[in-house]
């Protein structure tokens, strides 16, 4: 027994590893696509392109050679390690619902976009406005939050149906003003993935794994006993602040690919699946890791080869995670030591 869980463990660490190295390359891919001006770059980035083309060639696909391909791909990784990363902290503490709620309010930041640039002739990132919008709603909720006595669901149920109303409105009274199709931000597609967009998800996975590591131990502590973490005068609000913040920029980036209705699923599936399977938080970390990443890949491979929409895909595939997972459980509860 001992051996086998020795074994796991050096399978988790291999993989989290093999992932780690992944996402910086998606991140460098992302970089040299952003930079293609650059003489030096550019050739590079051409070189990346015959490469595309070859992989095309012998896997009998047409998807490598073209960059709005790896720009989706890429985001979907990223998308694949931040989104099960927060979603670990959020699912421990009751808030899984969170995602969706603040999904939602950059739906709004979505639409309020799209208004200003056909009245205004702005041609600005949308995604950049979906984030400001998001942060404000996140920071909202954990305004309202602070003034009720707990996380419950008074605040993010007036949050989520209140911001989906706002969109609505303002795309109801702005319709025909863009010829941009708002179902693509409501049900995800490859399509809404710009340059743009994809840069942003970069940027954001960078900040996110860079401060979850460096506050790990605080997070930690508030999500198993806030109220120790108050009378050791942890800075509860500060840390609990941060932590919706994180969820609210992950959610925009998720958003372009998984869309309003499906984005809280990479929060929440496959960190279900992985505290089925984990024995402590940082395994369950792992672990929803992992599972994300076969979420977003077997996703992505599914779509392609049975054209089918990506952000369904996906989720499907967590949920077959998931399930598996059940399954393969030995217990019917999860029940993880705080380490």
């Amino acid at each position: 027994m001992t051996q086998r869980h020795s074994l796991r463990r050096r399978l988790e660490h291999v993989g989290i590893a093999v992932t780690a190295v992944l996402a910086v390359a998606m991140v460098v891919l992302l970089a040299i696509d952003a930079l293609r001006e650059v003489p030096f770059v550019g050739t590079l980035y051409e070189q990346l392109r015959i490469a595309g083309w070859w992989a095309d060639h012998y896997l009998g696909t047409n998807v490598f050679y073209h960059p709005f391909m790896w720009r989706s791909i890429a985001t979907g990784i990223l998308i694949g390690v931040v989104a099960p990363l927060v979603g670990t902290y959020l699912v421990h503490r009751e808030m899984a619902l969170i995602g969706e709620t603040l999904a939602h309010t950059a739906f709004a930041g979505v639409a309020v976009g799209l208004l200003v640039s056909s009245i205004t002739g702005w041609s600005g990132s949308l995604m950049v406005v979906a984030l400001v919008v998001g942060i404000l709603g996140a920071l909202a909720v954990q305004w309202l939050a602070e003034r009720t006595d707990t996380y419950g669901d008074v605040p993010i149920a007036i949050m989520l149906t209140g911001s989906f109303a706002v969109g609505t409105l303002v795309i109801s009274y702005g319709r025909g003003m863009s010829g941009i199709n708002v179902q693509d931000f409501i049900f995800g597609s490859i399509s809404v993935v710009t340059p743009s967009g994809a840069r942003l998800m970069a940027v954001i996975s960078v900040i996110v794994v860079a401060v979850t590591v460096a506050t790990y131990k605080q997070l930690l502590f508030i999500t198993f006993d806030e109220q120790a973490a108050r009378v050791a005068r942890l800075n509860v609000t500060w840390y609990n602040t941060l932590l919706i913040v994180m969820t609210a920029v992950v959610v925009v980036g998720a958003m372009q690919i998984l869309g309003v209705i499906l984005v809280a699923a990479m929060l929440v599936v496959p960190v279900a699946a992985g505290t089925h399977l984990a024995q402590s938080f940082r395994e369950t970390i792992y672990l929803s890791i992992l599972f994300g990443q076969v979420a977003v890949i077997g996703g992505f491979v599914l779509s392609i080869s049975q054209s089918l929409p990506t952000g369904g895909s996906i989720v499907v595939v967590a949920i077959a995670c998931y399930l598996l997972a059940v399954f393969a459980s030995s217990r019917s509860s999860p029940a993880i030591s705080m380490h």
